[in-house]
């Protein structure tokens, strides 16, 4: 997977932290403090700091970026489908998973996968879960944050940084839109294969959720 560890360019921005609580991440936090070297894949934009969080509490770290990906303009490609309009351009599916979603051989056991699922092409989201299915080790725990409004012009898509707290440190990082909400019903659909989810209620437009392997 070409940008597996790569660190992003958004690294060297310099927007402020705002802290959010949430409980999503405190009860995940628990369990990273009482089982020994997990192996995590913190999916979002590169954030030295939960390189160092979660390797000071002996456990392996990843990093996959994959709206940044994405959006690359490498990805649309002509549309040659029979009913697509003469000109038009589609987002290559099909070269963005052989490409991007390759995890050579690796099994995890967390999943950070934050509120990508929002910011990615509506074709790469059934895909993207079914892959870390896949990868995430039985009884792995991911965490997923989701808007609950659609507010393109006033939701960011932030790196966050982990803490210690009962809360999380959201950083602006690039300009990519807000291109799909989820409600409750269709996150449980999303995630029926996994063996159980639990939801956390959140007082801001962010709901969150641990979903079980």
């Amino acid at each position: 997977m070409r940008s597996f560890f790569k660190s992003s360019s958004d690294q060297r921005t310099a927007e402020p932290r705002i802290a959010r609580s949430s409980s999503g991440w405190a009860d995940l936090y628990k369990y990273l403090q009482t089982a020994d070297a997990l192996r995590v894949l913190d999916v979002g934009a590169t954030s030295a700091n939960n390189i160092n969080f979660l390797t000071n509490l002996s456990h392996s770290v990843y990093m996959a970026n994959f709206v940044e990906d994405a959006a690359k303009p490498e990805w649309m490609v002509a549309d040659d489908r029979a009913d697509a309009p003469t000109g038009g351009t589609r987002f290559n599916l099909e070269g963005f998973v052989t490409e991007n979603m390759d995890f050579a051989g690796r099994q995890f056991d967390v999943v950070l996968l934050w509120d990508t699922l929002d910011f990615l092409p509506v074709d790469l989201v059934a895909p993207l879960v079914n892959r870390l299915y896949e990868v995430l080790a039985p009884g792995g725990k991911l965490l997923g944050f989701f808007h609950t409004k659609l507010l393109p012009a006033e939701t960011n898509f932030s790196r966050y940084h982990l803490t210690e707290l009962n809360q999380v440190e959201m950083q602006k990082v690039g300009k990519f839109p807000l291109v799909q909400v989820f409600q409750n019903r269709q996150i449980e659909r999303m995630f029926q294969a996994y063996s159980n989810y639990k939801f956390f209620l959140a007082k801001d437009n962010l709901a969150e959720v641990i979903v079980t392997r």
